[in-house]
C-alpha cells in the first residue's frame, strides 16, 4: 500500500508541476513574456507540486510511525486479561507476533488460540481501515495543497524565493542528517563505553600490556583488558600497509600526471582504481592462500621464519588496497597544480624531474598529505584483510612477521557468538571502537593543521 501511494503522490506532483507552469505561461500572456513575472514559469510549477508534495509525504511519514503503535494496543486490548496478567514483557511480544503473522496470513506453527484468531481478525479489519483512510487522507492533502497553491500563482508573487527557500531548507536538514548520524554513532559508543568502565578501570584498559578477557556468566569482568597489545598491532599492520602504498602510490600519481601520455592516462588510471572496488573479503583471501603461503616459502628460502598469517602478511596486502587512495587523489592534485609554475620552472632552466621536486610536489603537497591521511584512516579502520591474514596473537611484540592481533579483529571476536551484551566482554567492543573513532579524528586534526600551514605558504 505504501509503495502504491507513494506512486500516486508521485503522479500527482507532476501533474501539479504541469498546472503551475501552465498557468504562469498564461499569466506570461502571448509570446510567453516571462518579464511580466516575478520569477520564470518554472519556479511556478515547483512551488505548486512542493505544495502538493510536501504536506502530503509529511502526513503518509507521521501516519507510518504512529500506526503500529496503534496496531499494538489493538492486539493487547483483545488478550484477556487473566492471560495477559500471567505474561512478561518477552511473552507479550511473543503475543504479539504470533498475532501479526496469523492476521498477515502466514499463521503460525502450532494451534492458535481462540483470542489470538480473534485478536487477529480484529487487527485485520483495523489495518484495512487505516489503508484506505491512509489513501484517502494523503491524496485529499495533496489535491488541496496543489488547488491552494492554484490560487497563490500570480504575476508577482515571489515564487522563486518560496521555492529556493524550501530547497535551502532541505540542504540544510540534509547535512544535519549526517551531522546527527555522526554525533549518534559517537554518543552511543561512549555511553556503552562508559558502562565497560564500570567493570575495568581505564588505566588498566589503556596502559595495560596483557589482552586475555576471560569469558564468564556472572558479568564479572575476568582476565586481561589491556588495549597496548592490540593497538600496537594496529600500528604496525597500518605501518607496513603505508610503506607499500605510500611510495607506489605516489610515484604512479607523479609519473600519470607528468610523464603518461594521455592514450595511457585514460586507460591506467581507471585499471587502478578497479583496486579500490573490489571487496575486502577477497583480499583477505588472497592473502591468506597466497600472499602468507609465498612469504612463508620465501623466508623459507633465505633462513627467516615467516608465518603465513603475520602483521607483515596483513600489511603488505592492505598496501595494495589502499594504493589508489593515494595514488588518486595525489593524482587529481598534481594536476591541478597551476601551468604557469611548471614554465616559470623550465624557463629558469631547471630540468622536469628538479621542477617536479621542486616546485610541483611542494606546491601539491597539502593534498598529497590528505591523501597520505585518508589512506592511514582506511588502513586502521580495515577489519577482513586482518582478520582472515593478521592472525590472532594479541602479544605486544615488534615482530612483524609474526602473527599480531589488532583492535578490529578483537571487535569482531568479542562481538562473534551467544554473548550477553550487558557483560563486559562485549562491552569492550564499545572501547575500543571508540578509541579507533578518536584516533581517526586525531589524523584529520593533524591534516587539516598541515594543510592549512602549507596552504598559506603557496596561496
Amino acid at each position: 500500500m505504501n509503495l502504491l501511494l507513494i506512486g500516486v503522490l508521485l503522479a500527482l506532483i507532476a501533474v501539479a508541476y504541469q498546472i503551475g507552469l501552465s498557468k504562469s505561461r498564461s499569466l506570461a500572456g502571448k509570446g510567453n513574456n516571462s518579464a511580466k513575472l516575478h520569477s520564470r514559469p518554472g519556479y511556478y510549477g515547483a512551488l505548486v507540486a512542493l505544495w502538493c508534495g510536501i504536506p502530503a509525504f509529511l502526513i503518509l511519514l507521521v501516519w507510518n510511525i504512529v500506526e503500529p503503535n496503534i496496531l499494538r494496543h489493538v492486539i493487547l486490548d483483545n488478550v484477556p486479561a487473566n492471560i495477559a496478567a500471567t505474561l512478561d514483557r518477552s511473552g507479550m511480544e511473543v503475543v504479539i507476533d504470533r498475532v501479526q503473522a496469523i492476521a498477515s496470513g502466514f499463521g503460525v506453527s502450532d494451534q492458535a488460540a481462540a483470542y489470538e484468531i480473534a485478536a487477529a481478525q480484529q487487527l485485520s479489519r483495523i489495518e484495512t481501515i487505516s489503508s484506505f483512510a491512509k489513501l484517502a487522507v494523503v491524496i485529499c492533502a495533496a489535491l488541496a495543497g496543489l488547488v491552494l497553491a492554484k490560487k497563490r500563482v500570480a504575476q508577482q508573487y515571489r515564487a522563486r524565493n518560496q521555492v529556493e527557500k524550501t530547497i535551502n531548507i532541505a540542504l540544510a536538514l540534509c547535512s544535519g542528517v549526517a551531522i546527527l548520524t555522526t554525533i549518534g554513532i559517537v554518543m552511543s559508543m561512549f555511553s556503552e563505553a562508559m558502562r565497560f568502565f564500570n567493570f575495568v578501570s581505564p588505566l588498566d584498559f589503556f596502559f595495560g600490556t596483557e589482552w586475555n578477557p576471560g569469558f564468564s556468566t556472572s558479568g564479572n569482568a575476568e582476565g586481561s583488558y589491556g588495549l597496548l597489545p592490540l593497538l600496537w598491532g594496529t600500528l604496525m599492520v597500518s605501518g607496513i600497509a603505508l610503506l607499500v602504498a605510500v611510495p607506489v602510490g605516489l610515484m604512479i600519481a607523479i609519473y600519470l600526471a607528468e610523464y603518461a601520455s594521455s592514450g595511457f592516462r585514460s586507460w591506467a588510471k581507471p585499471a587502478i582504481e578497479v583496486l579500490a572496488g573490489i571487496p575486502t573479503i577477497v583480499y583477505g583471501v588472497f592473502a591468506l592462500m597466497i600472499i602468507g603461503p609465498f612469504f612463508k616459502m620465501l623466508g623459507a628460502s633465505i633462513g627467516l621464519e615467516i608465518n603465513a598469517t603475520s602483521a607483515l602478511t596483513a600489511g603488505f596486502v592492505m598496501g595494495i588496497m589502499i594504493i589508489p587512495f593515494v595514488s588518486s587523489l595525489s593524482d587529481d592534485i598534481i594536476t591541478q597544480v597551476p601551468r604557469a609554475l611548471r614554465d616559470g620552472s623550465l624557463g629558469l632552466g631547471a630540468t622536469k624531474s628538479e621542477t617536479i621536486r621542486q616546485v610541483v610536489l611542494p606546491a601539491a603537497l597539502p593534498g598529497i598529505i590528505g591523501a597520505f591521511l585518508l589512506a592511514a584512516s582506511r588502513a586502521i579502520g580495515e577489519t577482513m584483510i586482518v582478520v582472515l591474514a593478521a592472525g590472532n596473537s594479541p602479544l605486544l611484540h615488534a615482530n612483524p612477521l609474526e602473527a599480531i592481533s589488532t583492535v578490529t579483529i578483537t571487535i569482531v571476536n568479542q562481538l562473534t557468538g551467544d554473548t550477553d551484551f550487558a557483560s563486559p566482554q562485549a562491552l569492550v567492543a564499545f572501547a575500543l571502537g571508540l578509541t579507533l573513532f578518536v584516533i581517526t579524528l586525531g589524523l584529520n586534526i593533524v591534516a587539516l593543521f598541515i594543510v592549512r600551514k602549507y596552504r598559506e605558504q603557496y596561496e
